[in-house]
């Protein structure tokens, strides 16, 4: 009987330990998952310390056409998915032009469906509303939906980016090269913080009510919600758009336009070494200048030249009237503490308004644009010279941590 009892309470005892044993074993499990959580939801930092991209930014007076401050405006930089406002701007002259709906269906190539991302996840052969398409570029900067566009138009991307070089020098952007839709890296695609600041304003005087897609927050397309890349939407007062950036070569950029008490300014930052600098930045020039912004109208608004593949000479610049230059102020960064403020007008196509052209065939579109002569830049010197055929783009090795993805 006293064995029997002391069995009982062995098993009893033993019973108790194995419960212990497995309510300890869970714990840590859970917590081992916790911690993995929370190591995983840590944010990491993308490129080393030796990440410093070329850096060039401007701040333009929409109104008055002056430049309130700019540093390195007129060296080449690589645009990234700032590439992706001439894409929209070719495609809404389309909607204008009656030549395609909100609605109409774009068709899904392989080609398209193979971008890199970010990107919607189109497939072959499905089609894409030419609405969620202008959604997708300006909140996901989807890579797939610029090319779809591009093809759409023109017939191939190439074909589109010969368009889209051809619009830019119509529009004075002497300094910009397209050789595709999105924005993903290629070594011949260049720009300048001058000529984006300039297409940044010209998108908004043509298309003003499509211009409006910029400032969307959100974009729900198939269930998945994205948000857009430009944290200073709605967290900045009067930032109403325009895109982001960010390839390894280009660093971290953005144009941003900014209506405040009847001012209007459009301000470029390219090369940030992360999204935050890069927004810290624009956040410091936007507040330092918009002071200094015109409530009156007093330059033309930008447009394109008739036909830019006939003109023999120079175009004259429609230069706003002289401001008194601002003292320099400090940058705050070591990016640009070389720069300093100025006042300098900004180089302004003379405007002659025309009805838009109906888009021509593919071939005929690339004829054009190998066609066109190269304009002479004006912006710097009183003699014009002639602009480089090309630019090549040299910066100091970086850790590459990150894929090719434009955004």
């Amino acid at each position: 009987m006293g064995a029997r009892i002391s069995r009982s309470r062995w098993l009893a005892y033993a019973s108790v330990v194995a419960a212990l044993t497995i309510t300890v074993a869970g714990s840590d499990q859970a917590q081992a998952r916790a911690k993995s959580k929370r190591d995983h939801a840590r944010p990491r930092a993308i490129h080393g310390p030796n990440y410093h991209p070329p850096y060039a930014a401007i701040v333009v007076d929409d109104k008055s056409g002056l430049v309130l401050h700019e540093a390195s405006a007129d060296e080449p930089r690589h645009p990234a998915s700032l590439t992706k406002i001439m894409t929209l701007y070719l495609l809404f002259e389309q909607l204008e032009a009656g030549k395609l709906k909100l609605d109409t269906p774009l068709p899904v190539t392989r080609k398209a469906s193979l971008q890199n991302p970010t990107k919607l996840g189109l497939k072959a052969d499905q089609t894409i509303k030419v609405e969620d398409a202008i959604l997708g570029l300006v909140t996901k900067s989807a890579n797939d939906a610029a090319v779809v566009v591009g093809e759409s138009i023109a017939g191939s991307e190439e074909e589109f980016a010969a368009l889209m070089t051809l619009k830019a020098r119509a529009l004075g952007m002497s300094g910009t090269t397209y050789v595709n839709a999105s924005g993903l890296p290629a070594e011949a695609q260049i720009t300048t913080a001058r000529d984006q600041a300039l297409l940044g304003r010209a998108i908004q005087h043509r298309f003003p009510a499509y211009y409006q897609y910029f400032a969307t927050a959100s974009f729900r397309y198939k269930g998945a919600e994205m948000r857009n890349h430009n944290n200073l939407l709605g967290r900045v007062k009067g930032v109403d758009g325009i895109k982001t950036g960010y390839t390894v070569a280009s660093g971290y950029n953005l144009t941003s336009s900014v209506r405040r008490d009847e001012k209007h300014i459009v301000a470029v930052v390219l090369g940030g070494t992360s999204n935050g600098a890069r927004d810290a930045r624009m956040r410091q020039l936007i507040e330092e200048h918009i002071v200094r912004g015109s409530t009156v109208r007093t330059a033309p608004i930008v447009a394109e030249v008739h036909d830019p593949a006939q003109q023999e000479s120079p175009r004259v610049p429609a230069v706003a009237p002289a401001a008194p230059k601002a003292a320099a102020t400090a940058m705050g960064d070591s990016e640009a503490a070389a720069a300093e403020a100025k006042a300098d007008a900004v180089p302004i196509p003379r405007p002659r308004m025309s009805a838009a052209k109906p888009v021509a065939n593919p071939p005929t579109l690339a004829a054009s644009a190998k066609a066109v002569r190269t304009p002479r830049v004006t912006a710097k010197a009183s003699t014009p010279s002639p602009l480089p055929s090309a630019y090549t783009l040299s910066s100091a090795p970086v850790e590459r941590r990150a894929g090719p993805s434009s955004y």
